[in-house]
């Protein structure tokens, strides 16, 4: 009979898949090691402290969900607030509400009703002649016009993706809202907020009783890692896992630049988009907003997109052909496994939103332990 090991589960990550799988097997009766490569746990999820105030250390982060069994699991470790997200944009000197909306369309043409704004954007793309949107280009046009997507969309796009609309797949922008009414929360779920305290709140909540071992690199000592437990939850990169077997998977990266000013308030907002391409940061973060903040100072993030290198945190996968198909083949590879469960967006390769990845470990728990 083989010998017991340590422990049932060695969950490689702390961010939030690993955070919650944790805690539902520790429900179950499981014994789990949470390791991270990081200084901290939590993952992107991570709120530094800066002049008393949870700056979103990895960009900005907000909760949304229209699902209450995820809204009242995440409460039931931290309070959320209402903070509801009401992006604006800057291009040149003009200032934009964010999403596409009835005020947009007012600020651009000086319209005031739905079918004034329809009709000016059925203008824009009646010549265009396209029936199948072949990339991002295509699809933005047809959803917003011309005039829209050159001013709005385009500049802003390239300099987050590092190429050419032409070149991107016409998916990403289908998660772009636009509506034709008065309303500028960017997101349609019921359920929205930040954690009253911050997100490491949360994160402490779920991985409370759990033994958690942190600047540990996985991949530095994989055989003896592998040996603590019987099964592995891996929530990082799945082309790093077989060892860039067949090629390596592409990434968009990120630069974040945080500075404290005295003062109250900065920008007025808390995420403010710079659309203009010659502006080499996309976002400016105030984050005592998130929290309805009164602090005497200010910490605002200047959010650059980069070119991801081994190196670098891997945020945006790029689904497009070539990385999809590359994708397929480790995914094939780890249907094979046994005793690995693959779990969160480096694991999976595709954009999570939070409550997604909420869900997913849920899920994922819940067929494993029948909690």
């Amino acid at each position: 009979m083989p010998e017991k090991k340590q422990y049932d589960y060695l969950v490689v990550g702390s961010g939030l898949f690993g955070a919650v799988f944790a805690h539902q097997a520790k429900i179950a009766g499981k014994k789990c090691l949470v390791i991270d490569k990081r200084s901290h746990a939590g993952g992107n999820v991570y709120n530094e402290e800066i002049a008393g105030i949870n700056v979103h250390a990895y960009g900005a982060h907000i909760f949304h969900t229209n699902d209450k069994t995820i809204w009242d699991y995440v409460n039931s470790f931290v309070t959320f607030n209402h903070y509801v997200n009401s992006p604006i944009a800057i291009y040149g000197e003009e200032l934009y509400n964010l999403p596409f909306n009835m005020n947009t369309f007012y600020q651009l043409w000086g319209i005031k009703t739905p079918d004034e704004a329809k009709k000016k954007i059925q203008e824009q793309i009646a010549h265009l002649n396209i029936k199948a949107p072949a990339n991002l280009e295509e699809q933005a046009l047809l959803l917003v016009g011309t005039e829209i997507y050159e001013k709005l969309i385009k500049g802003y796009t390239e300099k987050q993706w590092g190429r050419p609309a032409t070149e991107l797949p016409a998916f990403i922008i289908k998660r772009l809202p636009i509506r034709f009414t008065f309303n500028n929360n960017y997101f349609f779920d019921k359920y929205q907020g930040i954690p009253i305290g911050g997100y490491n709140k949360l994160i402490e909540g779920l991985l409370d009783g759990t033994e958690v071992r942190l600047n540990v690199n996985y991949f530095n000592q994989r055989d003896e890692w592998d040996a603590l437990a019987d099964k592995l939850v891996f929530s990082g990169n799945i082309d790093q896992f077989y060892d860039y077997r067949f090629g390596q998977l592409e990434y968009r990266s990120l630069r974040f630049e945080h500075e404290v000013y005295n003062q109250d308030n900065f920008q007025g907002n808390a995420v403010v988009n710079h659309l203009d391409k010659a502006v080499p940061y996309t976002r400016t973060i105030e984050h005592k907003h998130f929290e309805f903040g009164t602090q005497p100072q200010t910490v605002v993030t200047k959010e650059y997109p980069q070119e991801w290198t081994p190196e670098k945190e891997a945020y945006y996968p790029i689904n497009d052909e070539r990385n999809s198909a590359l994708f397929k083949k480790y995914e094939q590879l780890s249907t094979q496994e046994t005793n690995v469960i693959f779990g969160g967006r480096l694991a999976e390769y595709r954009y999570y939103d939070m409550h997604q990845i909420v869900a997913s470990a849920l899920k994922k728990a819940a067929t494993i332990f029948a909690v």
